[in-house]
């Protein structure tokens, strides 16, 4: 899902840096100390999901897990999701430095309106019913980044438009797969550290 650098417009690069900014700032004011282990965790498991990739024109294919980001950090899924995106450039040549503002706003902010819809139903009822709502999540924030990715693609010229849909089409295996993964991740946190969901009243508690 990462867009690499030189293909989106100098406008979409410095709208997606300028928003980035201000996520990355809100996040920070939403992590408390007891939420950095979660955070280093979180932002390390969607760093090694991301590294297996599948080059699709000017974007790629591969896990994000920012779902799940979302579900438990709320908005301070922006500055881990964002370090992890960092380290990807830096080390290994992933997206790119100048795209890395709007590959974090493409990715952390579905994870952020994920958990802002969908936490709050994973604390109520049963394991299960936990469950089927992070996937539900999971999917959904899937869904939005490659939305998100598709138009940032078509608003950098119309000869991005079949890439736009292409980068879409082939992420609908993908949302299967994040769903499921993040169903399963919430089961487990369910069952193992109930508190983790169940004494928070919402993403930024």
């Amino acid at each position: 899902m990462h867009i690499v650098d030189g293909a989106l417009a100098n406008s979409v690069v410095a709208g997606g840096a300028v928003v980035a900014v201000g996520g990355i700032a809100l996040g920070l004011r939403h992590l408390p100390i007891e939420k950095i282990p979660a955070a280093g965790v979180l932002s390390a498991s969607f760093f090694v999901a991301s590294l297996i990739h599948v080059p699709v024109g000017p974007s790629s294919v591969h896990l994000i897990l920012n779902g799940l980001a979302g579900l438990v950090l709320g908005w301070a899924a922006f500055p881990a999701l964002f370090v992890g995106l960092l380290l990807q450039a830096v080390f290994f040549g992933f997206g790119g430095l100048t795209v890395l503002g709007i590959n974090a706003v493409n990715i952390a902010m579905p994870a952020v309106i994920a958990g802002l819809i969908f936490r709050p139903m994973i604390g109520r009822g049963s394991h299960l019913a936990g469950a089927i709502w992070g996937g539900i999540g999971g999917a959904f924030a899937i869904t939005l980044t490659t939305l998100m990715v598709a138009i940032s693609l078509m608003m950098s010229g119309e000869e991005f438009n079949a890439a736009a849909k292409l980068v879409f089409f082939t992420h609908i295996p993908v949302m299967g797969i994040e769903a499921v993964l993040t169903a399963a991740a919430v089961y487990l946190a369910r069952t193992v550290k109930p508190e983790l969901f169940s004494t928070m009243k919402g993403p930024n508690a």
